[in-house]
């Protein structure tokens, strides 16, 4: 089969402990609608699925005649496939993971650095930072999705400060004032000001974080069990989160950060030094290939709190703001594209309706990862000898300029997720 540059490829499963268990897990259930003998152990968590060349994770080529490679190894002898400019901008390299997540535990309370920080970082730690490289995410929701991201309007913090004596005693008095008269200078003073209470927060010593948060809790328990609605102070978010990690300071960093509950198909995207947590659900997630993360709460991985308090950016945005839209393509009606501000990845989902007998996939100059979520089709190609299934949890690569048709073989909709690289 010369020349095959579309084919099926065999994903990793992570079993990460915050993963959901077994048959309730997005990831277990895509692996066994595409794989009718795939055993799920319903005891055992199905956290992510890898789609891509990651060195932890690198994907299986599916094809008889290539079908002892992986996908990175035969990336590397077939560089041509990634498309010219993204062969050439990243050095003949897969330049995005694409993944499917699924989150009963939440997520540490984290951020990425730019590729300036992330070369630094490198260099001093390597240990905890891998690589030089920077690492934008951008998650779109399958089910119900909930996450932290960025900064909230700095009039929601001071309402907390108000009404949550334990966060106000970690803050202090002097971090909190100069936080309420920040708001009447400048942008600058505000990003100040809340750089100042955030860094109060999280460099609280353990003993008095444990303290407060074993206070607030117990009065939040007992408002609750007593029928009281404690939703103002984000009370069911807090009881969930101390039940999962306790007496960790990122409990108390849900009165800075937006909540988001993202539904399917809403994205939020993930920029350099924003902050971030994913609390619960199922999603699609793209990255640029990195494993630089800095932590600072709600995880039993290393913490490095001076760094990120030093890189955030602190600026307030409502919750509103931190979602990303996608554009409706002007040449085919079912895809919508989410396009973010970095040169790695862009996302597409195609929503096709199961009257079309017939979907052609749009020819892109660059690789692409496909994952079938909904419906079931044959794939062909004027490269491929053989038409190819593809079904619930199939995922297909397709090489630059290839041009591929779907035939519904079941008249249901289609949805489908496409990761790519549009330079």
């Amino acid at each position: 089969m010369a020349g095959q540059r579309v084919f099926p490829l065999s994903c990793v499963v992570q079993h990460y402990a915050w993963g959901k268990m077994g048959s309730s897990s997005e990831v277990a259930r895509l692996l066994a609608s595409n794989d009718p003998l795939a055993q799920i152990a319903e005891d055992k968590p199905y956290a992510e699925l890898w789609m891509g060349t990651h060195p932890r994770g690198d994907a299986k080529i599916l094809d008889n005649d290539i079908s002892q490679k992986t996908l990175g190894q035969w990336i590397a002898e077939n560089q041509d496939c990634l498309g010219s400019k993204v062969k050439d901008t990243f050095d003949g390299k897969l330049p995005f993971l694409f993944k499917v997540l699924s989150v009963e535990t939440a997520l540490s309370i984290q951020a990425h650095p730019n590729k300036e920080l992330a070369e630094k970082l490198h260099l001093q730690a390597p240990q905890h930072y891998p690589d030089a490289n920077h690492k934008p995410e951008m998650a779109i929701a399958l089910t119900s999705f909930q996450g932290l991201c960025g900064f909230r309007p700095v009039e929601e913090i001071l309402t907390f400060l108000k009404k949550v004596p334990e966060f106000q005693f970690l803050i202090g008095d002097a971090a909190s004032t100069q936080l309420r008269q920040s708001t009447s200078i400048d942008a600058q003073a505000v990003a100040s000001a809340l750089r100042n209470c955030f860094s109060q927060l999280m460099k609280s010593e353990k003993k008095v974080v444990v303290e407060q948060l074993n206070l607030l809790v117990k009065r939040v328990s007992q408002q609750v069990s007593a029928g009281n609605n404690m939703e103002d102070i984000c009370g069911e978010l807090l009881l969930q989160l101390h039940q999962q990690y306790p007496g960790d300071i990122g409990c108390l960093a849900i009165y800075f950060l937006n909540l988001l509950t993202l539904k399917p198909g809403e994205a939020m995207f993930l920029e350099a030094n924003v902050p971030h947590a994913y609390v619960k659900g199922d999603c699609v997630e793209c990255m640029a290939c990195s494993d630089n993360t800095v932590r600072a709460g709600l995880t039993p991985k290393f913490i490095d709190v001076p760094t990120l308090c030093e890189m955030l950016s602190y600026t307030p945005t409502p919750s509103k703001d931190r979602l990303f839209l996608p554009t409706q393509s002007q040449e085919d009606p079912y895809l919508f594209i989410y396009d973010p501000p970095v040169p790695d990845f862009t996302i597409m989902k195609m929503e096709v309706p199961g009257s079309v007998s017939e979907y052609k996939v749009l020819a892109l100059d660059s690789a692409s990862i496909l994952l079938m979520v909904e419906g079931t089709v044959t794939a062909s190609t004027p490269t491929a000898q053989a038409a190819i299934s593809l079904q619930r949890g199939g995922v297909l690569f397709i090489g630059a300029n290839e041009s591929v048709s779907l035939k519904l073989t079941v008249p249901k909709d289609l949805l489908m997720f496409r990761a790519c690289c549009l330079l």
